[in-house]
């Protein structure tokens, strides 16, 4: 039995673009249990990703 510390996996990973910009729905996504986000930056302006 190993005393060291827990390996924690990642179990889901959520893609972030235009739909899911805000802070509620990130939110959203974290209570439901994401681990990691992926930014989709293909879609959008420079402006549009630099206002968020």
């Amino acid at each position: 039995m190993s005393t060291g510390p827990a390996i924690v996996r990642t179990k889901i990973v959520a893609t972030v673009g235009p739909a899911c910009r805000t802070e509620e729905s990130l939110r959203g996504l974290v209570d439901a249990g994401v681990d990691v986000f992926r930014l989709n930056m293909a879609h959008g302006s420079l402006e549009e990703h630099a206002e968020t």
